[in-house]
């Protein structure tokens, strides 16, 4: 197959940035350009660069990471020589954008690097069709509403009365998922050159979102139990950010839930320090076992202080190709980000909208697809938790009460290379670095969806316990590269 070359609108990587994604990027034993240009392919992988990205110059990569130029240059050699890395005279090096095809022997891979679920059927068509039927409805006007469509807004604010928030229409925008969201609030409560608060690990999706507003994430690490509050306090009060994001329930990607007591004193916390929460609450839809504690938002006392934000999301609950999601926020603060959006992305898609209207606003149907998300979800965890006790009994994990995936520790091994290893043997795994603010370490973890059948989770799991048995010093190849998200 005949490559395409990059285009000069590849997405350019700023220094700085590629420095902190690298980490710990020298290793031992290995000659400099060798390390570096494995930990610039591993980022290609764990999916933190993304292909056609372009480069930073040599020089200035190699002042970034206090190495010479030809440490850097000998490094994108390396990656050149391995069609892994295209250069181009006054245009820049760019991650190649095509793989090798793949031989006839090797091995259909299985992709456990997304964390997501296959629609709900019958539902989601029985609702494309009906949303199909009404959009006749607004084609007679401009189609672009900036908080959303007002029968939306009014389904979302109903479920989070029924989850003990009272909540009216006005409280709400609908955004083109939860990035979308995301973008909005970090536009909104921040500047370039900001600090705001996150969970350490925590889902790269929303540190994207930071960093393109170009806001520095300030990491406070969860412990194995749990959040520490004495750590919140203390970074709240030194980065004297605005705002701080957290997932409370079914943390991505440890799993944790925060029990009543924690988001009670929280949100006291952040009230006192001045700052703005934001609550993940994508997929807090997806309790698999015990009621949940009511959301965030719920331990804001007046519930117009703004202490609390929170934004959700169709595509862990309901399906991934709806990309709508929504923040829940005082009526002033939507208005304000409603105006925002006109710069931006103005609206989101009528017709997805409409879809998930009807998925939303018949309680019923609300009841049975979220009912059959839940035991699909159930089920592929106690699947997955099966397999991994039988195969992998030196890995150790906590049991999630929900969502969608489990943090495995991998028993002493480089969770990056156990990614490697796995790759190598068709199956794409998300590691530890992939979730850190910085990359590097902790690398000790690796996540693992739930999401896909059963019998393919147990030819994943039966891959990967062949791969940690393998040899794991060759160099992965160019097939199995990873595209994470």
């Amino acid at each position: 197959m005949e490559r395409r070359e990059p285009s000069r609108a590849g997405t350019r990587i700023d220094t700085h940035q590629l420095s902190e994604l690298l980490g710990e990027w020298r290793a031992d034993g290995h000659s400099a350009y060798r390390a570096l240009a494995a930990s610039l392919w591993r980022l290609v992988r764990d999916g933190r660069l993304s292909v056609t990205s372009r480069l930073p110059a040599e020089r200035d990569l190699a002042d970034a990471l206090a190495v010479s130029r030809t440490t850097v240059a000998s490094a994108y050699e390396l990656l050149r020589a391995e069609g892994r890395l295209i250069s181009r005279r006054g245009v820049g090096s760019f991650v190649a954008p095509d793989r090798a095809p793949r031989s006839a022997s090797a091995v259909e891979p299985i992709d456990l690097s997304v964390a997501a679920m296959s629609a709900p059927e019958p539902w989601l068509s029985r609702a494309t069709a009906r949303a199909a039927a009404e959009l006749s409805t607004y084609t007679d006007g401009h189609g672009a509403f900036p908080a959303g469509l007002w029968e939306l807004r009014v389904a979302i604010a109903a479920r989070y009365t029924e989850r003990g928030l009272p909540t009216d229409a006005g409280q709400i925008m609908v955004t083109n998922g939860a990035t979308g969201a995301f973008t909005l609030l970090a536009r909104r409560f921040g500047a370039p050159g900001d600090r705001m608060v996150v969970e350490a690990p925590t889902h790269p999706g929303m540190l994207r979102s930071l960093r393109l507003a170009g806001i520095r994430p300030v990491p406070v690490r969860l412990r194995e139990d749990g959040w520490d509050l004495a750590a919140w306090r203390e970074t709240l009060h030194m980065t004297q950010s605005s705002m701080a994001c957290l997932t409370p329930d079914f943390h991505a990607p440890t799993g944790l839930l925060m029990p009543h007591e924690q988001r009670r004193d929280l949100v006291a916390l952040a009230r006192a320090a001045g700052v703005t929460l934001v609550a993940d609450e994508t997929v807090a839809e997806l309790s698999l076992k015990a009621a949940l504690p009511p959301p965030l938002a719920a331990y804001d006392a007046s519930d117009e202080s703004g202490a609390v934000i929170t934004v959700g999301s169709a595509s862990k609950a309901y399906w991934s190709g709806l990309r709508i999601g929504w923040i829940r926020a005082d009526a002033p603060t939507v208005r304000h980000l409603a105006e925002q959006r006109l710069g931006l992305d103005v609206s989101c898609p009528v017709i997805d909208q409409l879809v998930l209207a009807r998925l939303l606003g018949d309680p019923g149907v609300q009841a049975e697809v979220l009912d059959f998300q839940r035991e699909r979800a159930r089920a592929g965890r106690d699947t997955l938790v099966a397999l991994l006790r039988q195969e992998l009994p030196a890995w150790t994990f906590r049991v999630p009460a929900g969502g969608l995936a489990l943090w495995a520790r991998t028993g002493g091994i480089s969770a990056r290379e156990v990614a490697d290893a796995a790759g190598r043997h068709g199956v794409r795994l998300a590691a530890e670095p992939h979730f850190n603010v910085a990359g590097g370490s902790p690398d000790d973890h690796v996540r693992l969806p739930y999401t896909r059948p059963p019998d393919v989770l147990a030819e994943a799991v039966r891959r990967l316990a062949g791969a940690l048995r393998a040899p794991r010093c060759a160099a992965p190849t160019r097939g199995d590269a990873l595209t994470s998200f």
